[in-house]
């Protein structure tokens, strides 16, 4: 019953900080009360990567004449690929499951909260508690759907991701409220497959409202050709769920004007919030802001032997930003000398259809950091390669310092562009700059080109522009 390390929660945060800490000789366990994987593996990344890849394969299909290729009549099983999204999820937190085994860490099976003394009480499925001790304990209880006061979710007519994941049944309309990752994706899944989809978002700039002012412009546009309509600007006033469907009420922020909206269903996809409450964290005096625990640079608490992770601590609530939180929690612990984590160097991805994926300053925000800028584009339809991959749509944006050439920061949009950011975010890691970009020698035709081309875009040097 003696750890030298117990973490609390198995997501993406948990089960790596886990094994990292195996790794580092420290007698490990993990406290998880449903699946090993946590929201990640279960409910979020991974199933919904699922349903998205189905959605484009069935999108394919539909466009299959513009490549040559002629098919009867096709039909979306929506049952078939809500299983096969399930099945995937099972197979990686099995995968996980694995892991431990591999890595000797023990999995205790239920709820876990903060007692005095370093110690963790963990209520069973069968009611009965235990009492664990550890020289360590990590909290990575991760996040959950943020609830909004006019949106009330009962499960039937007002959803949240889960419930969006495993619907017995297609819905014919749906009203997504929230245009941020989680509702754009689902949004283009539902939309893919028949779903009339109407999305509505609180800030004016629209889709993505985080992301590049050119990025959330681009995929409107492309989004409004998928038959969506966007009420950018707007706030959801009250859903009534009297009747058939769903009534909801909208109204514009900057006009006040306001209309209803008639749909089977409404999925809220708001954001998320930290899963702090009922884990003892008043019971042994730990601070929070608002509900987030507070913690310094290598996440320790303000009680000794006390750490946190992930969705709930600040920052990104994303799954790479967990993981590399816990490496650098349990490195610092087992005495080694991490770097703390550059947040300004974590990768946004979303992955609709066209794909989004960004790091660093976006335009404004480098404008507003009092940099001077060399900015370059090149769009998708200068691209060979997306050409011959049937779609040309999106660009690459890049930022760069006048001064000193130092990258700040890229803005991709297009097919597959979640798999080339990875690319810049070890740039900029690197310190490169935008002559080095332009000098990097890039493979002929790939989409990849575009961030070469992009750089030499800022400096005046575009070669297929």
């Amino acid at each position: 019953m003696q750890y030298d390390l117990i973490v609390i929660g198995s997501g993406p945060g948990g089960y790596v900080a886990a094994i990292r800490a195996a790794q580092l000789g420290m007698n490990t366990a993990v406290i998880e009360k449903e699946s090993l994987g946590g929201i990640c593996l279960n409910w979020g990344c991974i199933p919904t990567k699922a349903l998205l890849k189905s959605a484009q394969v069935f999108d394919y299909i539909q466009h299959a004449e513009e490549y040559g290729i002629k098919v009867g009549n096709s039909k979306a099983d929506f049952t078939a690929i809500v299983q096969r999204s399930r099945s995937v999820a099972d197979g990686m937190s099995k995968g996980v499951q694995f892991l431990m085994r591999k890595n000797k860490i023990t999995v205790i099976s239920g709820t876990g909260a903060l007692v005095p003394g370093n110690k963790v009480s963990v209520a069973g499925a069968d009611g009965k508690i235990t009492e664990y001790s550890a020289k360590h304990i990590l909290i990575a209880t991760g996040g959950r759907a943020k609830q909004l006061p006019n949106l009330p979710i009962d499960g039937e007519k007002v959803i949240e991701y889960r419930k969006a994941m495993t619907l017995e049944k297609q819905p014919k309309s749906m009203v997504v409220v929230g245009a941020g990752a989680i509702g754009v994706e689902f949004a283009y899944f539902y939309r893919a497959l028949g779903t009339e989809v109407t999305i509505v978002e609180f800030l004016e700039q629209g889709l993505l409202p985080r992301e590049d002012a050119d990025v959330s412009k681009e995929l409107a546009k492309l989004y409004a050709k998928k038959g969506m309509k966007i009420l950018a600007n707007t706030s959801v006033e009250s859903v009534d769920t009297k009747g058939k469907g769903c009534a909801v009420l909208v109204k514009n922020r900057k006009t006040g004007a306001t209309e209803t909206i008639q749909c089977e269903v409404v999925l809220s996809a708001a954001g998320v919030t930290p899963n702090t409450e009922n884990i003892g964290l008043e019971k042994v005096g730990v601070k929070t802001d608002r509900g987030m625990i507070e913690v310094d640079s290598f996440y320790r608490t303000n009680i000794p032997g006390i750490y946190a992770i992930g969705d709930v601590v600040p920052g990104p609530a994303l799954a790479h930003v967990a993981s590399a939180e816990g490496i650098i929690c349990v490195e610092k612990i087992a005495g080694h000398h991490p770097e703390p984590l550059d947040y300004n160097n974590i990768p946004s991805c979303t992955y609709c259809s066209p794909e989004v994926a960004s790091v660093g300053y976006t335009e404004e925000a480098a404008k507003a950091a009092g940099y001077e800028l060399k900015v370059g584009k090149f769009p998708f339809s200068a691209s060979g390669k997306a050409s011959a991959s049937g779609d040309k749509s999106g660009f690459v944006k890049v930022i760069f310092d006048a001064k000193y050439g130092e990258f700040l920061g890229a803005h991709l949009v297009g097919q597959n562009v979640t798999e080339m950011i990875a690319e810049v975010v070890a740039a900029r890691k690197l310190e490169t700059t935008g002559h080095e970009m332009i000098k990097t020698v890039h493979p002929h035709p790939t989409m990849s080109e575009a961030i070469m081309e992009a750089a030499a875009a800022a400096y005046g040097e575009v070669i297929h522009l």
